[in-house]
């Protein structure tokens, strides 16, 4: 038998905890200039107590092909991906309603 979760009683292979904290994220997606005008794609807004900010960035990074990093709550990836962001969480299971891109 399988670890239990602390927050729902539930089998980890049942736990559906994580799945209600992406739904109720806020998230903002907005673009940033760094050292010598390369161009970061920001996402903040994540709970990184409910959600696992490195193993999602670690996914957004392998989707598009680019380097970035999960620090201070935010997801900074390499690159302009503003317009792909969107589609992308929504298929990991974030609420198309909460993406904010600015």
């Amino acid at each position: 038998m399988g670890e239990i979760c602390t927050k729902c009683g539930l089998v980890k292979e049942l736990c559906v905890c994580e799945t209600i904290a992406k739904e109720s994220q806020l998230i903002k997606v907005f673009l940033e200039n760094k050292k010598f005008r390369k161009v970061y794609t920001i996402i903040e807004g994540i709970d990184q107590k409910e959600i696992g900010i490195k193993d999602l960035a670690k996914k957004l990074k392998a989707q598009f092909a680019c380097g970035g990093t999960a620090k201070e709550g935010k997801i900074e990836l390499q690159g302009n991906h503003k317009n792909k962001v969107k589609a992308i969480l929504v298929d990991m299971g974030f609420s198309p309603d909460s993406i904010e891109i600015k």
